[in-house]
Order: C-alpha cells, then structure tokens, then sequence
C-alpha cells in the first residue's frame, strides 16, 4: 500500500504541475503585446472594426480573461489543445504531425551529445594535465561559446556548399515519395545528421567539461585508493568504481538540460528547415496563434518533466545507494 500511495502521490504531483504551468502560459502569452485579432484580420485582408469584432467573438477573445482561462483548463482537461487561428486545424493534429521530426532530432542529439560528452571528458579525465586534456578541453570551450545558428550555417557552408557532401536544408529529398523504406530512411538519415551535430555540438562541450571534473575529483576518493591497493589494474579501476560514480551529476545535468535542448531546437529547425515543433512555434509566434503555442508549452512542458522522471530511474540503476533512502 506504501508503494500504491507513493505513486499515486506522484501521479498527483505531476497532474497538479501540469495544470500550474497550463495556468502559467496561458497568463504569461496573453500578457504579451499584440492581438491575434488584428493578424488573422490582416492575413485575410479585411482589416475594418466589424470583421476583428467578428474574429474575436469566434475565437472567444471578447469573453473576459479569467472566463478564456477557465474555458483553456476545461479543455486542456479534457485534452483538447483548441484549434489554430492560422493553420485553421486542430493545434493537436498539428503537433502530432511535427512531434515525431523534433523527437528524432532531440533524442539523436541528446545521445550523441551524453556518449561524446561522457567519453572525451573521461579521456580528458584520465589524462589530467597532459596536452591532450588540454587540446580537449581547449576544443569544448571553443564549442561552448560557439552561437547555434553560426555553426549551423558554418556546417552547411563546408559540408552541403563547399563539399557536396550532405544535404543542407529539409528532412527529406522531394523524390523520396518514390524510394524504398531502406532508401527512404539512408536519405532521412543524411538530413538528420547536420541539425543534430549543430544541436549537440553545446551539450558535448558541456558534459565533455563536467565528466572530467567529475572523474578528477572521483580518482581522489577512498574507495578508488582502496581499489588500487587491492591490486586491480587502471582499466578495471576505472570501469567499475570511477566512471559510475562521476557520471551521476553528468546525468542530472543532462536531465535539467532537457528543456534546453528542446528549445533550442527551435533555432536548429530554423535555420535547416526541419520540419518539426520548434518551426511550428516560430511560425506560431510570428501569427500569434495563441492555441498553438500554448499547446507547444504544454507538450514541451509535458517532455521535460517526462524527462526528469527517466533521469530520477537513471540515478537509481546508475548509483545504487539512491535505492536504500
């Protein structure tokens, strides 16, 4: 019954956070300047007072604010996200249409960048004041203050203009309608590489910088000296008693950085055309369509705190001791 009343509990929790952070967004993107009103009006050419009237009262922005709010939570409960003022469509429809490109995009990135991060800091790490930890972490502070949108268009500039090697803007080739599922996925594949070495690019430095600081302080603790003692050789030493331990806040680090990595692949999506929810929300801003990106917050939101549950039962395979608290 404990364990019942602990996830339950849970389940509450999340329940509760999800609805404060419906509550949040739907305050802070009314709060913002400018009337959607007035954009669907412009877009339709008909900018007179009787048609934005008309407009608001369709779209239910003449009601007060906390009737809007109350209407928003009663839909939200009932998962429905409302429906675009410019895409005239389902805002949910719309996300499910774009979530599957931003999640490979993520998720490629998010992996590519913890494997390389974890590996060249425990390289850097083990090889602590020699010129090669230096090259190492010389390289990943050069990433690190890299801008996103400059070393995209840096990598389409070298690697799709100069070299022909990769294509530079899309998820797909316009023939790929007529390619077979192994072609299809070889071509998805070449366009997914650039937006996810531009996306993890950051995040490698980032975790590269930690597990190096991490695996330093590590080498120095008692378990590791009484480890050596016992006669076990480098390899083994840092195999089963270093690297478990200094990759723990890597991994929580990883999982606060969760919502980073989501919002700055509105940029990456951006810049190469990537047909995903961080393009849906930048054309979302520019109409401000309101339904849109309160329901982009939302599934955000909704990932991010999906995500720190996955690093809550990373940290228990990963550091046993979290399982006897």
């Amino acid at each position: 019954m404990t364990i019942i009343s602990r996830l339950f509990a849970k389940l509450a929790g999340i329940v509760f956070t999800i609805l404060v952070i419906a509550c949040v967004n739907f305050v802070l993107i009314h709060s913002a300047p400018g009337d959607p009103a007035m954009v669907i009006a412009g877009q339709s050419g008909a900018a007179d007072t009787k048609f934005i009237e008309q407009v608001r009262a369709e779209y239910g922005l003449d009601k007060p604010f906390l009737v809007q709010l109350g209407t928003y939570i009663g839909k939200v409960v009932q998962f429905d996200l409302g429906y675009s003022y410019r895409q005239r469509a389902d805002v949910s429809q719309l996300i499910l249409e774009r979530l599957g490109p931003t999640l490979m995009l993520t998720l490629s990135a998010f992996f590519l960048s913890l494997i390389g991060g974890v590996l060249f800091g425990a390289f850097a790490g083990r090889r602590h004041g020699t010129w090669s930890d230096l090259v190492i972490s010389l390289i990943s502070l050069i990433f690190y203050a890299t801008p996103v949108f400059w070393l995209g268009l840096m990598l389409v500039l070298i690697f799709s203009i100069q070299l022909e090697w990769l294509p530079a803007f899309g998820y797909a080739n316009i023939r790929a309608s007529g390619f077979g599922p192994v072609e299809y996925a070889l071509d998805v594949a070449k366009h997914l590489i650039l937006p996810v070495v531009t996306l993890a690019a950051i995040y490698i430095a980032v975790y590269t910088r930690l597990m190096r600081s991490s695996l330093i302080e590590v080498s120095h603790e008692d378990h590791v000296r009484t480890a050596r003692a016992k006669g076990l050789n480098e390899g083994q030493v840092l195999r089963r008693h270093m690297l478990r331990n200094a990759a723990v806040p890597v991994v929580t680090f990883a999982g606060l950085q969760a919502g980073a990595l989501i919002g700055g692949a509105v940029v990456v999506e951006t810049v190469f055309s990537w047909p995903g929810i961080g393009r849906l929300t930048y054309d979302a801003v520019t109409a401000r369509d309101y339904p849109v990106l309160l329901g982009l917050f939302l599934i955000m939101s909704i990932l991010v705190i999906a995500t720190n549950l996955l690093t809550d039962f990373l940290h228990r395979i990963i550091d046993p001791r979290i399982n006897g608290r």
